[in-house]
């Protein structure tokens, strides 16, 4: 037990530290490069802070628990819709001003083509190739349409930053991420398996949760620093990259179809969130703190389902 918390903790500080100098290194990296933070939080900072997803959801597949696998890539995108968005809220308001919509469509497609994948029980070697052929695709056009969002926050003044120091500042605080998700997960792993709860729920919940602090924390540091379309990038690029990159290269690996309990209610919540979160950035101003508090309790709420 005692062990168990202490992985949590070590986690759940490794994650603070290096997600904020995760923003840091990507902030500098899109400066130098003349890349939008908007791509900069889709791409990067969207790809990296997926990791831990990746290697959760790949060591599940392979040691046969696509309970685990699947369930969390799908909490794990709930989490940063409801959980990330609201959190990150509730520290500080997000302006949108009409960032990241066409991603926010992507996002929604992506989640329709699991849910008919998971509806039709098929799983092969070539779907997961399909998926990774998807992201490469994504993130080609992405790269060449920085700019067709209005509304991202790349006008703000911030002092430069060498390219060398920034790729540093990245790294550092990817490898923080990436380990710092390692032991929260390890540890919370061990404290439900103490308790007792179910495989799915703990891919859905404990799994998905912990992989998600990093996006957490990188967006928490990106709204604190003024970079509403870094924060934003971050969640919806992590959103699309869970599905097409974690997604693909998991059927791709261990061509397992998707559990079909999913079915019951969580792609249902998941692709509720994926239109709410496309409503959003769509019509809203920003993500103020009401909205942040309605979005946490929805998260509480698909928490309650995961184990009723």
């Amino acid at each position: 037990m005692i062990e168990a918390i202490l992985y949590s903790a070590v986690g759940l500080v490794g994650l603070a530290i290096g997600g904020e100098l995760l923003v840091r290194g990507a902030v500098g990296i899109a400066q130098r490069l003349g890349v939008s933070n908007l791509v900069t939080g889709l791409v990067i900072v969207g790809f990296a802070t997926s990791m831990p997803e990746m290697v959760a959801s790949i060591e599940a597949a392979l040691a046969g628990s696509p309970g685990i696998a699947w369930g969390n890539i799908v909490g794990s995108n709930l989490a940063n819709t409801l959980l990330i968005l609201g959190a990150t809220a509730m520290v500080m308001p997000i302006a949108l001003t009409g960032t990241g919509r066409r991603d926010a469509v992507v996002a929604l497609m992506a989640t329709m083509v699991l849910w008919g994948l998971t509806a039709a029980q098929v799983g092969s070697t070539w779907i997961g190739v399909a998926l990774l052929a998807a992201i490469v695709a994504y993130i080609y056009w992405r790269y060449n349409h920085p700019h067709s969002d209005v509304g991202d926050d790349e006008d703000e003044p911030e002092p430069q930053v060498r390219l060398p120091a920034a790729i540093l500042l990245f790294s550092i605080g990817l490898g923080l991420l990436v380990v710092g998700g390692q032991a929260l997960v390890a540890g919370a792993i061990d404290l439900a398996c103490i308790f007792g709860v179910s495989e799915t729920a703990i891919g859905l919940t404990v799994v998905a949760v912990g992989t998600s602090l990093p996006e957490l924390a990188a967006s928490v540091a990106a709204a604190i620093r003024g970079k509403p379309g870094l924060a934003i990038g971050n969640v919806v690029g992590s959103n699309i990259y869970n599905i097409l990159l974690i997604g693909g290269a998991t059927m791709g690996i261990a061509p397992f179809a998707i559990p079909a309990d999913l079915l019951t209610y969580e792609l249902v919540l998941l692709a509720l969130s994926a239109v709410a979160f496309l409503i959003i950035v769509a019509r809203a101003q920003q993500i103020g703190r009401a909205m942040g508090g309605i979005l946490l309790v929805a998260f509480s709420a698909t928490i309650v389902l995961a184990f009723s």
